[in-house]
C-alpha cells in the first residue's frame, strides 16, 4: 500500500511538472501579471527534472542511427552501448553548459545594475531551456525517421546540428522576450528613441501617457512568449550583457558537445564513452560539410 501511495505521488509530480511545463510553452508563466516581482513562478526543480526528461527523450533518438545500424551489422552490443551513452550526454550537455556559463551571466548581470537577483536568473535560464529541450524532443521523431531511412551518417550529423540550432534561436528568443517582461514588472525599461532620461511603461509601451500599465498588461496578455514587445528594448547595458552572454553560451554548448561526442556513433569506429581531443566543433562542421557535398 505504501509503495503504491508513493507511486501515485510520483505521478501527481510528474503531471504537475509537465503543467507549468506547458505554462511555460503556452506564455502563461511570463505573461506581466505572473512576473511582478520579477520572477517567474515556476518550480525550478520539477522543471529541472522535466528538462533531463526531455534531453534523454531526444538522445534516444539520437541514438536511432547506432541502433539500426547495429541490427544491420550484427552488433547489437555495441548499438546498445552507444544509446545509453547518448541518453546520458545530451542532458549532460545542456546542465554542464549552463553551468559553466551562469556565473559569467550573473556576474554581468549584477555589474549593469539589474535588479534580477541569482535565483531569479537561475529561473529565467532554467525555463529557456525547457522551452530549447521541449522543441529539441518534439523533433527527435524526425531525427528517427532520417536514421531509420539514410545510412549516410554525414548527414545524420548536420541534421542533428541543424535541429540544435533551430531549439536554440527559439529558447534564446524565449529568454530575451521573457527579459522584456521582466523589465516591465520593475518599470526598468528604457526609451527605444535617443534619449538618456527614462519613461514611463505607459510612454514607452504605446506611446500614450494616460495609458495605465495595467491596460498596457492586459494588452500584453495576448502575446505568445516569444513575441516581441513592441515599441519596447532593454536598457542598452543589460543588452549588451545579454548578447555577450547567449553568444558565450552558442560557443560553451557547441564545444562541450564537441568535448561529449559521440552522441551518434560513426559506423566506421568502435564504440568509445568519449573521443580523443583534436580538433573543435566547427572545424569538424565544415569538415563534414565539405565531405558531404565535395
Amino acid at each position: 500500500m505504501g509503495d503504491h501511495d508513493i507511486n501515485i505521488s510520483f505521478a501527481d509530480r510528474v503531471r504537475d511538472w509537465l503543467f507549468h511545463l506547458d505554462r511555460i510553452l503556452r506564455g502563461e508563466a511570463t505573461r506581466p501579471d505572473k512576473i511582478r516581482n520579477a520572477e517567474i513562478r515556476i518550480p525550478i526543480l520539477g522543471i529541472t527534472g522535466t528538462i533531463v526528461m526531455l534531453a534523454i527523450a531526444y538522445g534516444f533518438c539520437m541514438a536511432v542511427f547506432a541502433m539500426v545500424h547495429g541490427y544491420e551489422s550484427g552488433e547489437l552490443s555495441r548499438s546498445l552501448q552507444q544509446t545509453f551513452a547518448t541518453m546520458l550526454k545530451v542532458p549532460l550537455l545542456f546542465l554542464l553548459t549552463l553551468g559553466i556559463t551562469f556565473p559569467s551571466l550573473y556576474v554581468f548581470n549584477a555589474l549593469v545594475g539589474s535588479q534580477l537577483k541569482m535565483f531569479q536568473v537561475l529561473k529565467l535560464l532554467v525555463a529557456s531551456l525547457a522551452v530549447n529541450l521541449s522543441v529539441l524532443a518534439s523533433m527527435g521523431p524526425i531525427i528517427a525517421f532520417f536514421s531509420v531511412s539514410t545510412p549516410n551518417y554525414g548527414f545524420i550529423v548536420l541534421l542533428n546540428v541543424v535541429v540544435f540550432a533551430v531549439a536554440g534561436f527559439l529558447g534564446l528568443s524565449f529568454l530575451v522576450q521573457t527579459l522584456n517582461r521582466l523589465s516591465i514588472s520593475t518599470e526598468s525599461y528604457q526609451s527605444p528613441v535617443a534619449s538618456t532620461q527614462p519613461h514611463s511603461i505607459s510612454h514607452i509601451v504605446s506611446g500614450r501617457e494616460d495609458e495605465s500599465i495595467d491596460v498596457v498588461e492586459a494588452r500584453l496578455d495576448d502575446q505568445g512568449p516569444l513575441d516581441a514587445v513592441e515599441g519596447v528594448v532593454l536598457g542598452k547595458h543589460e543588452r549588451k550583457v545579454f548578447v555577450c552572454w547567449i553568444t558565450v553560451f552558442g560557443f560553451v554548448g557547441a564545444q562541450m558537445g564537441w568535448v561529449l561526442r559521440p552522441f551518434i556513433g560513426s559506423p566506421e569506429m568502435e564504440f568509445s564513452w568519449l573521443r580523443a581531443r583534436d580538433s573543435n566543433f566547427f572545424q569538424a562542421v565544415f569538415n563534414t560539410l565539405f565531405n558531404l557535398f565535395w
